[in-house]
């Protein structure tokens, strides 16, 4: 059973690269998005994840603002754009990944190089671009993946284009869990554990559930990247129920 849902693996990406080459250069912005939504959800099927939203207190998904969300693994961004197709900020480097860095590309992916002083530069004002042309922009401000149970510090840099385009903060808390509930270590993607190695520990796991908790929005009105960015961890973690 592994090796059929590997092989629907391998059909399903051969589709999203039929669709970036010869579809998206058709299409404008919002049937790209479609497709980008349809294929996600279709992706995550394959490797039987479930995507459970739920909304905190007042949380609702709003048209306009800079959307931050904890990061576990690569199967996040299609968890996200499984609710709402974004624009993500990613590391430069995925860029020249097998296949995977094309569809990145492809679908709008912003690629930083980290430590440029001038790239960071570069990506801000394209973000504010983004936002203030009414895409949804979204990133992992712990900046590389973490073990479920625990954050890493916020990086407070690309908080502030959400004060420059005047939107506010959506902050989503994002969680893998087993059929009994507890936090699945299958879905985690640290260390050394190569994206081949990771994909196949998740094709062979039991079906897993992805739970993506809306969280009320945060005001950057007034704020510093730098109040804002432990403001989202705190909200992220209290939601996820981690301590710290």
């Amino acid at each position: 059973m592994t090796a059929l849902r590997l092989l629907r693996v391998f059909l399903h990406v051969l589709r999203g690269l039929w669709t970036c080459a010869l579809v998206f250069p058709l299409v404008g912005a919002d049937g790209r998005a479609r497709r980008i939504r349809s294929w996600s959800i279709d992706l995550l099927a394959i490797f039987r994840l479930t995507v459970v939203v739920r909304h905190a207190g007042s949380g609702a998904l709003a048209p306009r603002a800079l959307i931050v969300a904890n990061h576990v693994s690569w199967l996040d961004i299609f968890v996200i754009n499984a609710m709402q197709p974004c624009r993500f900020v990613a590391k430069s480097d995925i860029r020249s990944w097998p296949v995977l860095g094309f569809l990145c590309a492809r679908s709008g992916t912003i690629f930083i190089a980290r430590g440029r002083v001038r790239d960071v530069r570069r990506i801000f004002q394209d973000l504010v671009s983004s936002i203030r042309n009414g895409e949804h922009v979204a990133f992992f401000p712990e900046g590389t993946t973490s073990a479920q149970g625990s954050l890493l510090p916020f990086h407070a840099n690309l908080f502030e284009a959400a004060i420059d385009a005047g939107v506010p903060i959506q902050p989503l808390a994002l969680r893998y869990v087993d059929a009994n509930g507890a936090l699945a270590p299958q879905a985690d993607f640290i260390g050394e554990m190569t994206f081949a190695e990771s994909m196949m520990v998740i094709l062979k796991a039991p079906r897993l559930t992805a739970e993506l908790i809306v969280l009320p929005l945060i005001d950057s009105t007034g704020a510093h990247r730098r109040e804002l960015a432990p403001a989202a961890r705190t909200a992220i973690a209290g939601a996820l129920g981690y301590s710290g």
